[in-house]
């Protein structure tokens, strides 16, 4: 990809992150050697991406350091044995408040906090530092520190000293949760590069989740917006698809046949492969059953394809094509049908993306139709981003030579004041308009 080019030309040392895809975003890994700020609300998985990262480094022979200001040992050891991540080796050093600490006898009467705390605790971890000497270092977070600093100067100097304590080849992972804003920007002057976590609420469904590389000196990253989930297993991100990234298929591209011999007159002979093409029409006119026709010629001939279907379920569909001759069962169970049943209302349209993306590239299908473009407006946050991430992703398509069919069903039934909720018309290469008349 142009990013991993990119990367190899300058050729500068990176250190995987351990999160699926985020290295992808990055252009091939953190810049070795440099710190790193990962911001964003509690809950958007920062620890989890840390723990990744940390493990990523034992994986790899490493001498890992994670200080913990706010969470305990045992409770980050329980995020790890959960995500099942290995961090057997990594040297946890916890420096939360004493217990005499919180004691009303223990507060401050006449200092600050930022006078006695705040230089201790640094010079503590740069101790720490000296001691271990870490190739990889994670501080969780920084918002104990920005809490005890008494002004922006204080708090950058104190994080300027401890960059002063690193080794040239220690690669280093600050977290923040943003609970001041203004010290976050102060912070971003420091740091090499920022990479911001976001949650977005819905009305309905599953929240969204989508990462954000703000800042990477030196290097070219993808920019933008991505989407991620926290799974089983730690976080997965799904990079945005920039189909200039692929280039078009060489040489003449055969045609595809429905397998009735008048549908296939109608468009020509077939289907071009490396074309998209969209039906469009009202609820029961066989949109579905045309497209699955294309599907199923295609899987007679021995070629992969797969179906993202929003609405159906796959029982439904199996049963519907049984009743009109298609057997979509006995090619499921041979491999050349995939069939994913999507729910709008728990999936990001970067999952659905990677999806069809790991069936082009892995599984390589040669046809694939998505049922419906309905649906997966409905996944998204506003429709008028349908178009954008349509574009992308039928433009990588088109040049994988895929086959595209997609379903687009209009509100009415006959009549003049039949409409569309979204117009994508201009994207598709072919059109078959679908009518009930009277």
């Amino acid at each position: 990809m142009a990013t991993e080019q990119v990367s190899q030309e300058i050729n500068v040392p990176r250190c995987n992150s351990g999160c699926p895809g985020l290295d992808e975003v990055l252009g091939g890994g953190l810049p070795l050697g440099h710190v790193y700020l990962l911001e964003g609300e509690p809950g958007t998985g920062k620890t989890t991406i840390a723990l990744q990262f940390a493990a990523e480094g034992i994986r790899n022979g490493e001498k890992v350091l994670y200080v913990t200001l706010s969470e305990s040992r045992d409770e980050l050891l329980l995020v790890a044995r959960n995500h099942r991540l290995a961090i057997d080796g990594v040297r946890i050093v916890e420096m939360k408040p004493s217990e005499q600490d919180l004691k009303p006898e223990g507060q401050y009467t006449v200092f600050h906090p930022a006078e006695v705390e705040l230089t201790d605790r640094v010079q503590n971890i740069i101790a720490e530092i000296r001691r271990h000497e870490p190739d990889r270092l994670v501080i969780d977070a920084l918002s104990e520190m920005c809490m005890l600093a008494k002004d922006p100067l204080r708090y950058r100097r104190q994080v300027l000293s401890l960059k002063e304590a690193l080794s040239p080849s220690c690669t280093v992972l600050l977290l923040d949760d943003r609970s001041s804003r203004q010290l976050d920007l102060e912070l971003h002057s420091i740091v090499h590069g920022v990479i911001v976590l976001a949650k977005i609420q819905r009305e309905y469904g599953k929240t969204r989740r989508r990462l954000e590389v703000t800042k990477l000196r030196g290097s070219a990253y993808r920019e933008g917006y991505h989407d991620y989930l926290i799974r089983d297993g730690g976080v997965v991100l799904f990079p945005r698809l920039v189909a200039a990234e692929y280039a078009a298929a060489p040489g003449k591209q055969d045609q595809i046949q429905s397998g009735i011999s008048q549908l296939d007159a109608l468009v020509g002979g077939g289907l071009d492969r490396g074309t998209s093409t969209l039906l469009i029409g009202p609820a029961g006119c066989g949109k579905t059953t045309i497209a699955l026709r294309w599907l199923i010629s295609a899987a007679e001939r021995g070629e992969t394809t797969a179906a993202f279907i929003f609405e159906e379920t796959i029982n439904t569909l199996i049963g519907r094509a049984l009743g009109l001759g298609m057997d979509l069962a006995k090619h499921i169970k041979s491999g050349h049908v995939r069939i994913d049943h999507l729910d709008p209302a728990e999936m990001s349209p970067g999952e659905f993306v990677e999806k069809v993306r790991e069936c082009v590239e892995k599984a390589n299908a040669r046809t694939i139709v998505i049922d419906s473009l309905n649906g997966f407006l409905q996944s998204m946050p506003g429709e008028q981003f349908l178009a954008l991430h349509l574009h992308e992703l039928l433009t990588y398509l088109n040049n994988r030579g895929v086959v595209t069919l997609m379903i687009l069903a209009q509100m009415g039934m006959i009549g003049h004041g039949m409409q569309t909720p979204v117009d994508v018309s201009y994207l598709a290469d072919n059109i078959l308009l679908l009518r009930y008349f009277e």
